[in-house]
């Protein structure tokens, strides 16, 4: 019996046909390193974030412990991989942004608006607690809103770099503004020198408000030990205290 269509010889697919075949082993020996080691590497970077966060959770623990802070700072571990680093007891460089921090002990408390530090060598090893780093970089912004709070006069941007505006008020006496230099002051202080009237008629109860407020430099309290300030300077909104330091202590207390 004859059969139109039954297959004779090897099967035929046209000429647009494509023959798909395995790769030869040797092929598939390299992908299955390739891709073995593709996953030994995630798994490494994995592993070393897991141990950049668990270094960043504890240092910020330290960190708000150390400053009294109502929330931890914000800490970021620089450098790869972490695992080389914790193995040898130290951070390369950590970068930080601690807000709100308290002045406790002043006559004139001025809180730190926001602390942005950088740490090289932050040591790893010893106390939960305590975190203690080779040489640090940080600036303190001052808000107006705290600084006026802490002179008793409304505090503003000057009209040039480095100055500041103090505005004293005095029920049915009136107002007058001044300009004010902004400048470091030994004891981690800030001093303001240079007054001059702005606007308004520096009258005797006025003048003995600025006094009060402008003559006797206001210290920065809860300051890492270790750290000093080297530079003022002023902002749209605050300003701006520089430190620097070596063998930098953050503690309780």
């Amino acid at each position: 019996m004859y059969l139109d269509h039954e297959p004779v010889g090897d099967p035929y697919y046209g000429d647009a046909s494509v023959y798909a075949s395995p790769p030869p082993p040797k092929w598939r020996r390299q992908l299955v390193g390739v891709a073995s080691v593709a996953v030994v590497l995630l798994g490494a970077v994995v592993v070393d974030r897991v141990a950049a966060g668990h270094a960043e959770s504890r240092t910020a623990r330290a960190f708000q412990d150390g400053m009294g802070t109502p929330l931890p700072p914000e800490v970021h571990v620089r450098g790869f991989p972490v695992l080389t680093q914790l193995a040898a007891g130290r951070l390369d460089h950590v970068d930080l942004v601690a807000r709100d921090i308290p002045a406790e002990g002043a006559d004139r408390p001025l809180p730190v608006t926001r602390l942005t530090v950088g740490l090289d060598g932050l040591e790893t090893s010893g106390s939960a607690e305590e975190a203690r780093a080779r040489a640090v970089d940080a600036t303190a912004f001052l808000s107006y809103e705290d600084v006026s709070d802490a002179l008793g006069v409304t505090v503003a941007q000057g009209d040039a770099p480095g100055r500041v505006e103090a505005t004293a008020t005095v029920p049915l006496v009136g107002e007058v503004t001044v300009s004010a230099k902004v400048s470091a002051a030994a004891g981690d202080r800030v001093a303001f020198s240079d007054v001059r009237a702005v606007d308004g008629e520096l009258l005797p109860p006025l003048k003995a408000l600025l006094d009060r407020a402008l003559s006797v430099p206001v210290p920065l309290r809860n300051v890492p030990d270790g750290l000093r300030l080297r530079s003022v300077g002023t902002a749209r909104d605050g300003i701006d205290a520089r430190f620097s330091g070596r063998s930098v202590t953050f503690r309780p207390g």
